[in-house]
């Protein structure tokens, strides 16, 4: 038996985000991103690998879960050009900005594109990497699914250029694990599946010293400050939750009618506490006739961590982009919930 009320309502919230998706910015005719990725300005030269000059390399310190890929990211802004970073946790991207990103699964897989086209609007396109050769050819618009075995016994799935827009166009910045927060020189040592900079990163200090962030330097850098939290393990935890659960899971997004705000924001209680701990969860887990999204001292009773463990597909989440559990942020997350989140804790608005 399906739980009371959860399809529906993940439906509709998931078509929400596609619906927005579709008309909040629909140009006359979109822009069509180039047929190799050759022609995206990521390499000099796509045989050799060496980067196209002003390209540079990042890493979030909180990075998306999929399912054991290994990643390497890049940014190319526009020079001379500024990013819009008058609020702190949402960036404007200057029209020419381009991200990639580089999937691997014991060889080169994929790498997705993203870029500001003239319009203001984000042009997305993934291209396929073959298991013999130099050159990435871009992906049908509708994705590829299970396109290859991971090491998790799963099979990945090459997104849609919907399934791109149902993420990235959950949050007022359409561009994930690029903030304050993501770049900051001071980094989480308990972060899940932390990567090691690479070589001649870009990080945020480097963005403030060039100049290259408007709006204001002591606001910026106050976003960047490690997450506030009682402990080292609920820090961690908090930041996954904002890296894999806050670009659809915020106040400012269209689910933001839900209520429940896993992005991080620096308040006097953070919003995943405020609207989690001890809140009533609209999805009703079978055998639950008052399920909590955070039962203070219980994960068996959390909707959250039932959510996060579940890979069945109307259960799950994220929704997208994993078919399998991400056990060692489970672990860290059902921790928190029985270690550091005495019942005492628990909000007055229960």
């Amino acid at each position: 038996m399906q739980p009371r009320n959860a399809l529906p309502r993940l439906a509709a919230a998931l078509l929400a985000v596609l619906l927005l998706s579709c008309h909040a910015e629909r140009p006359a005719a979109r822009a069509q991103a180039p047929e190799q990725l050759s022609e995206t300005g990521l390499y000099v030269d796509s045989t050799s690998g060496v980067l196209a000059p002003g390209v540079r390399a990042f890493a979030p310190q909180y990075p998306l879960w999929s399912d054991g890929a290994t990643k390497r990211r890049w940014v190319w802004l526009p020079p001379g050009a500024t990013i819009d970073a008058g609020d702190p946790e949402a960036w404007d991207f200057p029209v020419g900005t381009k991200f990639w990103k580089e999937f691997s699964f014991g060889r080169r897989v994929e790498t997705r594109y993203m870029e500001r086209t003239a319009d203001g609007t984000w042009l997305y396109a993934t291209y396929l990497w073959p298991e013999v050769g130099s050159e990435a050819l871009r992906a049908s618009d509708g994705g590829v699914r299970g396109h290859v075995a991971t090491a998790l016994g799963t099979r990945h799935d090459v997104p849609a250029v919907q399934d791109c827009r149902a993420c990235h166009e959950g949050h007022p910045s359409r561009v994930l694990g690029f903030g304050a927060l993501q770049l900051a020189d001071e980094r989480d040592p308990l972060a899940p599946h932390a990567e090691a900079l690479p070589a001649d990163a870009l990080t945020l200090g480097e963005l403030l010293t060039r100049g290259t962030l408007a709006g204001s330097p002591a606001e910026i850098l106050a976003a960047s400050r490690p997450i506030e939290a009682r402990t080292e393990r609920e820090r961690a935890a908090l930041g996954y939750l904002h890296a894999n659960c806050g670009g659809c899971h915020n106040a400012r997004g269209p689910l933001a009618s839900l209520g429940l705000e896993l992005e991080y924001r620096r308040e006097a209680l953070a919003p995943t506490l405020r609207t989690a701990l001890g809140v009533p969860s609209h999805y009703r887990p079978s055998g639950q006739d008052a399920p909590r999204r955070i039962v203070a001292g219980d994960p068996a009773a959390s909707v959250l961590t039932h959510r996060m463990g579940s890979r069945f597909g109307p259960t799950q989440m994220p929704p997208l982009g994993t078919h399998a559990l991400d056990q060692d942020a489970l672990a860290l997350v059902q921790a928190w919930i029985l270690r550091d989140l005495a019942p005492a804790v628990a909000l007055a608005n229960d």
